[in-house]
C-alpha cells in the first residue's frame, strides 16, 4: 500500500467513505440557518413594506390636512362675502322702493329680481322678506314658509343690527324632495331713526358652497365631510363606495357610526386617526363669529389604506424583488460557507480517522490483495484469542479458519460486488460466531487493492437464537396456545392455534373477533378480572360463522407491567365437554361470576339455573346513589366512576357461585346461590365492610330478598325493591331483608 504524508484531496483518503459528505446533522443545521435567514428577511422585507406604505399614509394625511386648512380659509372667506353680499341686497333699490311704498307692483318686480339671482348663484337657496314683528311678507321659494326668526334677533332687546349679518346654524330642509343643508343670513333694514322696516334673509346651500370651492374633494379615494361639533353630517353623504363605518346620509351622526373617531374628534381641533381599514384628517373650522356663539364645524376627510395600497403596489413589488435577491445571495453564502468547512474539516480529520481506526470498539482488519493481514487493533486481536504482533503477516484463511470453498466465494463477491456479508465460526476453544463485512478499497495513487475487514462477535446473538428457537419447539405443543397485547389482538401463536381458528399465518386478527360478540361485550370487564386476580378462564361455546366446532376450556393469563397494567395475555385452549348446556344467545359458560352482567344476561342465566338452585337463592339489590351525594357534580361521569369503582372491589371478594349484574345506573343486583337468608344478610355486613375501608359505602343501601317457589326474575326484583324502600326509610340501619323462607319453623318476616 502506497504511503501518503499528507491529505489534498478526497482521493487521497484511506477509504472513499472518509470523502466529505452531507451528514443528516449538516443537513439540519443548514437548513435551520436558511429558514432563520429566510424568515429574518421576509420579516424585514415585511417591515420595509410596512413602513414605506404607512409612510406613504402619513404623506397623504399631512397633504390632505393643508388642502383642508385652505378649504377652511375659503369656506370662512366665502360666508364673509356671503355676509357682504346678504347686505348687498338688503340695500337693494328694488326692495327700498318696496318697503317705502309697498305695492303688489313692486313686489312683483322684486321678485322677479331674486329669482334671477337664485339661478344665477348656484349655492343661493332663496330670499325672503319679513316685516319689524318677524312675520314672512314674500319669499322666491316656499322651501322655507315654516321657518320662524329667533325672537332674541327681533325687537329692542337685540345685541345685532344695523350693518351686522346674522349667519344662522346649519339645518336642514327639503328642496325639490331632497334633503338639503342650508344655512340662512339676515340683515336688519333701519330707518334712519334706527326703528326696523323689516328682515331680508338669504337661504344659502352648504353643498353648493363646498363645491364652488374645492370640487375635487368630493371624489371616492377621498372624500370631504362636514359635521357639526354634535357629529351630525351637514355635506359629504352619498359617496359611491363609503366606509362602512362613515356615515352615509345627511343628519346621520359620526357619533353612533364610528364613536371611537368621534371620541378623538371631539377632544381635539385638528389630527389623524389611523384605523385598520383607512386614515383620517379632520379639522375644527369656524366659519363666522357673533355676538351670540360661534359658528364652529369640523372637516373631514379620510383614505382607504386599499388605495393606498394600490398606489404602493409598484414599490412594493420592487422592494420585494430586492428582497428575494437579497435572501437568494444570502442562502447561497451560507451554502459555500458550509462546503468549505465540511471540505476544511474533511481533509483535517481523514489522517486523524485513519490513525484512529483502529483504536475503535470495532474489531478491524485490513488485508492486502494476497490474503496477509497487515494492520489489526486491539479488539480484533482480542476476537481472534491472538496478540497484534501474532497476527500480522499472517494468513486471513488460517486466522478465520476458512476452507478453500468459502476463501473463494469470498473473494468471487469481492470481485463482483466489492463486498461480502457472512457470518464465521471460528474453531477456537470457545467456537465463537463472527458476524464479518468484508469490503475491497483501491488504494489511492495505486492499482493495488486492499481488504477493509469489521467483524462482530455475535456468539451471544447466536445463542439466544437458538434458545428462542427451542422455546418454539416446546410452544408448539398439543395444546392451542397465543399470546396477545392487552386489547386482545394477536401477537404471536402456535402451529395447533393456528390450525384450531383456521389462521392459515394470518395473525392480524383480533382475540374478541375469533371468541364471538359475547366476550367482545365483556372484555373490559374480563381484563378487569385478570388485573385483580390474574386470570380468567371460562368454557367458550361454538357460535354462528366461528372458526371451531367443539366447547374450548380457555384461560387468559395477565402478564402485568410494573404499574399494574396488563402488558401480555397468554391464552390456552382446550377441547373439552361443557359442564353446563349453553342456551339462548349465550356461548360463554361457567365462571360467569368473573364479570359484571348486563340484566338481559342475568336474566337468561337466571332461567337456566335449576329449581333446586333456585329455591336456595336469594337476590341482593344495591343503591349506590344517594340522595345529596352527586347532586352538584353536572353530569354522570362521576357516578359511573364510583360504580366502576364498587364493581371491581365487589369482584375481588365474590365467591364463585355468586353472580353481579348491572341494574341501572346507580344499582348493582347480586344473585347469591346456594345460601340462606343468614348466610346473605352476613355477606352483605361484610361487603359494606369492605367497602367502608375504601372509603366507598357511603349512602349505599341494600335490599335482600328470599326466592319464591314459580318466581321470574321481574318479581324477585319487585321483592327486593321493596326491602331496598324500607332500608332507606330506615334511620339506624342501610340493610333490609324481605321475603325471606321459613327455616325451623320460622315464618315469613320483613326485617
Amino acid at each position: 500500500m502506497s504511503k501518503h504524508t499528507a491529505v489534498s484531496s478526497s482521493n487521497s483518503l484511506l477509504i472513499s467513505s472518509q470523502a466529505t459528505h452531507w451528514s443528516q446533522q449538516h443537513i439540519l443545521s443548514l437548513l435551520s440557518q436558511l429558514i432563520i435567514l429566510l424568515i429574518a428577511v421576509f420579516i424585514v422585507t415585511s417591515m420595509v413594506v410596512n413602513l414605506g406604505e404607512r409612510r406613504l399614509q402619513e404623506d397623504w394625511a399631512d397633504q390632505r390636512y393643508s388642502e383642508l386648512q385652505t378649504v377652511a380659509s375659503l369656506a370662512s372667506d366665502k360666508v364673509s362675502f356671503l355676509q357682504f353680499r346678504t347686505q348687498t341686497f338688503a340695500k337693494g333699490e328694488l326692495l327700498r322702493q318696496y318697503l317705502q311704498k309697498p305695492s303688489a307692483q313692486l313686489q312683483s318686480r322684486t321678485i322677479e329680481s331674486w329669482d334671477s339671482l337664485t339661478k344665477n348663484i348656484p349655492e343661493l337657496l332663496g330670499l325672503a322678506l319679513f316685516n319689524p314683528q318677524g312675520q314672512l311678507q314674500f319669499s322666491t321659494t316656499g322651501s322655507f314658509n315654516n321657518m320662524q326668526l329667533p325672537a332674541a334677533l327681533l325687537g329692542s332687546g337685540r345685541n345685532m343690527g344695523g350693518n351686522d349679518i346674522y349667519t344662522s346654524p346649519m339645518a336642514f330642509t327639503p328642496v325639490d324632495g331632497i334633503l338639503e343643508p342650508y344655512f340662512y343670513q339676515l340683515s336688519w333694514i333701519e330707518n334712519p331713526d334706527q326703528s326696523i322696516k323689516g328682515y331680508l334673509v338669504t337661504y344659502n346651500s352648504i353643498v353648493k358652497l363646498l363645491e364652488t370651492i374645492k370640487p375635487a374633494f368630493f371624489n371616492q379615494n377621498s372624500p370631504l365631510l362636514l359635521l357639526d361639533t354634535q357629529g351630525f353630517l351637514y355635506a359629504g353623504a352619498n359617496q359611491p363606495e363609503p366606509l362602512d363605518s362613515m356615515p352615509d346620509t345627511l343628519g346621520s351622526s359620526l357619533k353612533q357610526t364610528y364613536p371611537e373617531l368621534w371620541r378623538v374628534m371631539a377632544m381635539n381641533n385638528f389630527g389623524q386617526f389611523h384605523s385598520e381599514d383607512a386614515t383620517f384628517v379632520y379639522l375644527k373650522v369656524e366659519l363666522t363669529s357673533q355676538y351670540e356663539t360661534k359658528r364652529e364645524y369640523f372637516l373631514l376627510s379620510y383614505i382607504r389604506h386599499d388605495d393606498i395600497s394600490a398606489r404602493y403596489e409598484q414599490w412594493r413589488i420592487v422592494l420585494i424583488i430586492a428582497g428575494c435577491l437579497v435572501a437568494l445571495l444570502a442562502s447561497l453564502l451560507v451554502i459555500l460557507r458550509h462546503r468549505f468547512v465540511l471540505e476544511r474539516r474533511s481533509n483535517q480529520n481523514s489522517l486523524q480517522l485513519s490513525n484512529g481506526l483502529f483504536n475503535s470498539e470495532l474489531s478491524c482488519l485490513i488485508v492486502n490483495d494476497s490474503g496477509r493481514i497487515q494492520s489489526a487493533n486491539a479488539k480484533a486481536a482480542s476476537a481472534l484469542s491472538l496478540s497484534i504482533d501474532a497476527l500480522k503477516d499472517r494468513s486471513l484463511q488460517r486466522v478465520l479458519h476458512l476452507d478453500d470453498d468459502r476463501l473463494n466465494q469470498i473473494k468471487e463477491a469481492l470481485i463482483q460486488d466489492k463486498q461480502w456479508h457472512g457470518e464465521i465460526r471460528l474453531e477456537t476453544q470457545n467456537s465463537s460466531m463472527l458476524q464479518t463485512h468484508i469490503r475491497s478499497e483501491k488504494c489511492p495513487n495505486s492499482n493495488e487493492h486492499y481488504w477493509l475487514i469489521t467483524f462482530e462477535d455475535i456468539s451471544a446473538l447466536f445463542d439466544s437464537q437458538r434458545q428462542a428457537y427451542l422455546y418454539q419447539l416446546m410452544s408448539n405443543s398439543a395444546v392451542a396456545t397465543a399470546l396477545t397485547d392487552a386489547n386482545g389482538v394477536l401477537i404471536k401463536c402456535n402451529d395447533q392455534f393456528d390450525q384450531l381458528m383456521s389462521l392459515h399465518g394470518d395473525t392480524d386478527i383480533s382475540l374478541t373477533t375469533l371468541l364471538g360478540d359475547e366476550v367482545s361485550n365483556q372484555w373490559q370487564n374480563i381484563t378487569a378480572q385478570i388485573s385483580l386476580q390474574g386470570e380468567w378462564t371460562a368454557q367458550i361455546m361454538p357460535f354462528n360463522h366461528s372458526r371451531y366446532d367443539h366447547c374450548l376450556k380457555t384461560t387468559l393469563v395477565g402478564q402485568l407491567t410494573f404499574d399494574g397494567d396488563i402488558e401480555y395475555l397468554i391464552c390456552t385452549f382446550e377441547q373439552t365437554t361443557p359442564t353446563v348446556l349453553a342456551k339462548n344467545s349465550s356461548n360463554v359458560i361457567g365462571h360467569r361470576s368473573a364479570i359484571v352482567l348486563r340484566l338481559n344476561e342475568l336474566e337468561n342465566y337466571f332461567i337456566n339455573l335449576g329449581d333446586s338452585i333456585k329455591k336456595y337463592s336469594s337476590l341482593l339489590v344495591m343503591d349506590i346513589n344517594p340522595e345529596g351525594i352527586f347532586s352538584n357534580m353536572g353530569n354522570v361521569s362521576q357516578l359511573e366512576k364510583r360504580q366502576k369503582d364498587i364493581e371491581l372491589q365487589l369482584l375481588i371478594e365474590l365467591p364463585l357461585h355468586y353472580q353481579i349484574a348491572q341494574w341501572q345506573l346507580g344499582k348493582l343486583v347480586i344473585l347469591l346461590t346456594d345460601t340462606n337468608a343468614n348466610s346473605a344478610h352476613q355477606y352483605a355486613i361484610n361487603m359494606m365492610k369492605t367497602l367502608e375501608e375504601k372509603n366507598l359505602a357511603e349512602g349505599i343501601n341494600i335490599g335482600i330478598a328470599s326466592y319464591q317457589p314459580a318466581q321470574s326474575l321481574d318479581q324477585y326484583l319487585t321483592n327486593a325493591e321493596i326491602a331496598l324502600k324500607r332500608a332507606k326509610q330506615s334511620v339506624d340501619q342501610n340493610i333490609c331483608q324481605a321475603f325471606t323462607r321459613p327455616s325451623n319453623n320460622e315464618t315469613n318476616n320483613i326485617g
